[in-house]
């Protein structure tokens, strides 16, 4: 009898090679690979190390320029408040312009010339000291068509507003004050002139000028 072979053939379905319900195609797709347990996530680009950084450069920027805004607002606010307070004289001649303008011509050789001038909106006003010998202190009056002989002794023409603007101070006894006021036409300027005569070889001259617009 011919022998037969009872056992039928394995008709066992194939096995995937993907996930289940995957396509052949996906299947080898890294993207398409579960994760297993304990393996590291994929790698992923750089772009977060971007982005942190963009943000922080939004966060950084907008705040130093705030603070270097705030260092020149208060560095324009000190100078201002220097230029404010900058009242007292300045060691040095006046410029001839306003010499001429102010009727002060401080005679050569001078020393310990200072000046401060002030401007308003119709008056300016110039303060002039310096020491000089007696014959140049001769010539200063004359270029102001003045006379030294016509100095009034024991008296101070400048006021005390006038000399504590500048830190001027004008000690008792008077005695050694020789002063003058010359008063002159709207166009040029009124002079208030004090002489300390303390010292007679170098008197020291104090000069208050205004002039009106």
């Amino acid at each position: 009898m011919p022998h037969t072979d009872n056992s039928s053939p394995s008709h066992e379905p194939d096995e995937p090679d993907g996930p289940e319900g995957a396509s052949p195609a996906t299947a080898g797709h890294p993207a398409a690979r579960p994760q297993a347990r304990g393996e590291r996530p994929p790698h992923r680009p750089r772009h977060r190390i971007v982005v942190l950084a963009i943000v922080v450069l939004l966060i950084a920027l907008p705040s130093g320029y705030l603070v270097q805004s705030a260092f020149q607002s208060r560095a324009s606010g000190k100078d201002k408040e220097r230029a404010a307070a900058a009242t007292n004289l300045t060691y040095a001649r006046p410029p001839r312009v306003s010499q001429r303008i102010y009727d002060i011509p401080v005679p050569p050789a001078a020393t310990r010339v200072a000046f401060y001038e002030a401007n308003a909106w119709q008056k300016s006003t110039m303060w002039v000291q310096f020491r000089t010998s007696p014959k140049r202190l001769k010539e200063f009056f004359a270029d102001i068509g003045s006379s030294g002989s016509q100095l009034t002794k024991g008296e101070v023409a400048i006021s005390d507003k006038k000399a504590t603007r500048v830190g001027w101070r004008f000690d008792e006894p008077k005695s050694h004050y020789r002063s003058i006021r010359i008063e002159q036409p709207r166009s040029e300027p009124d002079l208030a002139i004090t002489v300390d005569m303390t010292y007679k070889s170098r008197p020291r001259v104090y000069v208050v000028s205004t002039t009106e617009f």
